[in-house]
């Protein structure tokens, strides 16, 4: 039976429908925090057959649409399964504080290790620009986290008057000739050297060339551009939960 994997994050949420290990469908949805289990529940059966499906896995970055998603799952009577502290990863979280992690960089890391073995480096871009690193011996030993490419656009608009929001597309060329296309090289080329710079210095303390594996909304921008992304993996999050959510079956 069919397995619904939920990323729900700060923005966006990805749904994945998945029959055994095949991804048989995806969504991608605004996030709003205060849908109830109702409007949650009004929303998938437009998308897909609830009645069909054997559970859900939820990760989400959202803590008060947690209850939502339990409520609506519980009330279709179907099986949930909320990654967090508990949850078989298979993963050992080199977290000071475990707790800390949200469920979307674990779900990345457990992602990466089996689909692009170890180490390695993801580069989510989502809300933040979430890196996540697994070690050699499979460990999720840490990452950073750095403003995401539309939080810091959107940022600039609202201090500075004279500039105003532009499509993120990739500019023509490297000097912008017009204001728009200005902040356009400033956000790809920016985003793009701050991915380059941040990689070498996490290999340099890794002691190793870990490959770095981009996925998240603005990775078909940003990675065409960058000297050391070497895949994108616009999946990884949701193969991430099927993963924990067989793990835990």
């Amino acid at each position: 039976m069919p397995l619904l994997a939920v990323d729900a994050g700060n923005t966006q949420t990805v749904l994945g429908l998945f029959g055994g290990a095949k991804l048989v469908e995806h969504w991608r949805l605004t996030t709003e925090p205060s849908r109830t289990g109702d409007e949650l529940g009004v929303l998938w059966r437009t998308l897909l057959d609830v009645e069909s499906l054997d559970g859900v896995c939820l990760g989400s970055s959202v803590p008060q649409l947690v209850h939502a998603y339990d409520q609506l799952v519980n009330r279709i009577h179907k099986r949930i399964l909320v990654v967090g502290p508990g949850t078989r990863t298979g993963l050992r979280i080199g977290y000071d504080d475990p707790r800390e992690v949200a469920p979307d960089r674990v779900a990345n890391a457990v992602s990466a290790k089996e689909r692009h073995g170890t180490p390695s480096i993801v580069v989510d871009f989502g809300t933040s620009t979430n890196f996540d690193i697994v070690s050699a011996d499979g460990s999720f030993v840490g990452g950073v986290l750095a403003p995401g490419v539309e939080t810091s656009m959107d940022a600039l608009f609202a201090r500075a008057a004279r500039l105003f929001k532009v499509d993120f597309v990739e500019p023509a060329t490297v000097i912008g000739t017009t204001t728009a296309s200005a902040l356009q090289s400033g956000l790809v080329y920016g985003f793009a050297g701050q991915v380059d710079a941040i990689v070498d210095r996490i290999c340099g303390e890794l002691g190793a060339d870990a490959p770095a594996i981009a996925t998240g909304g603005l990775a078909e921008l940003i990675v065409p551009h960058t000297r050391t992304i070497e895949k994108i993996d616009p999946f990884l999050t949701l193969e991430g939960l099927r993963l924990i959510w067989e793990l835990n079956q």
